[in-house]
């Protein structure tokens, strides 16, 4: 189990890396002629455009396995329709204007949300069945938010700042999961959850907390260091994170991580099973992989927001 860890761990860090990479250089693209016109007239890439398609290639993968999970519990779930419900969340959050104001943007989310919940509904029921519709309908909802609404907060603070920024947040979030395992390994005693996760303890949720706050402060040492960058469009990145934002911030990041853990251990242990799928050895699937940062894309929006950045 550990040997897999380490070894599709370092890979999916190294595939982080140049996705991030490819992400930030795009920023650096001038558009004119045709190019400038595709794109409204501007002279720059929308932010993010890397990072949007591993959240769609991601999509369809995490549905299948939201699906399976559903249909554990009985419930008549639809992979293709969770993933578009999902897709189309995310597609909302990316593709939404700078300029739009906030009862417009709550209304476009609002509409999204009220079409594919009618659209569930007329689907599960189209054979004249009403058993399990709403639950059906309630599935694809919960989809849409859990993995198209929650993955766009990291495209919407992806808007505003560096793809690197958006990196930092997924590396502090994941490295306390890294900290609680080693940690829990080790010194763990005390059980955290012992009816929800019983491999979780007190102290390796310490221990992960701690390593969250030191990959922060490092993160944000390193960032202190890098002057502003200005990009196309006169757009212009800021590296630069106070010691104090910095710990709260891991710290808070490294506790909903765990908490959205827990939320994924709580969908399987409903449903029976103990891995959402076996895609990935050593991690179990690709919920079992996105399900902290999910959570944490949230809480670092808002985190971000009150920083005044």
């Amino acid at each position: 189990m550990l040997r897999y860890r380490l070894i599709f761990g370092t890979l999916f860090i190294a595939l982080l890396l140049a996705i991030f990479w490819v992400d930030s250089r795009l920023d650096r693209i001038v558009l004119t002629g045709a190019w400038s016109d595709l794109f409204e007239g501007r002279s720059y890439l929308p932010a993010g455009l890397a990072l949007f398609a591993l959240c769609m290639l991601i999509i369809p993968i995490a549905a299948w396995e939201l699906t399976h999970i559903l249909r554990a519990n009985e419930i008549r779930a639809q992979t293709w329709l969770i993933c578009f419900a999902a897709e189309l969340g995310l597609i909302v959050h990316f593709a939404m204007p700078y300029t739009t104001n906030a009862a417009h943007a709550v209304a476009i989310v609002g509409t999204a949300l009220v079409t594919m919940f009618l659209a569930s509904l007329v689907y599960h029921s189209r054979e004249r069945r009403v058993e399990g519709v709403v639950a059906a309908a309630g599935g694809t909802m919960f989809g849409m938010i859990y993995l198209g609404f929650m993955f766009g907060f990291l495209l919407a603070i992806r808007r505003w700042e560096s793809a690197w920024v958006v990196l930092g947040i997924i590396l502090i979030t994941k490295s306390c999961d890294i900290g609680a395992y080693f940690t829990g390994r080790t010194i763990g005693r005390h059980k955290l959850i012992p009816w929800l996760s019983p491999g979780k303890t007190w102290e390796g949720l310490a221990g992960g907390v701690v390593f969250s706050v030191v990959v922060a402060s490092l993160l944000a040492w390193w960032g202190r260091s890098i002057e502003p960058l200005t990009i196309s469009g006169g757009r212009t990145y800021d590296f630069s994170f106070s010691p104090l934002d910095a710990a709260l911030g891991g710290a808070a990041l490294g506790l909903v991580g765990q908490g959205g853990d827990l939320i994924a251990s709580l969908l399987k242990r409903d449903a029976g099973i103990k891995d959402s799928s076996s895609l990935l050895p050593g991690f179990g699937g690709v919920l079992d992989v996105i399900d902290s940062p999910l959570l944490a894309g949230p809480v670092a929006y808002w985190l971000l927001t009150v920083m005044s950045r």
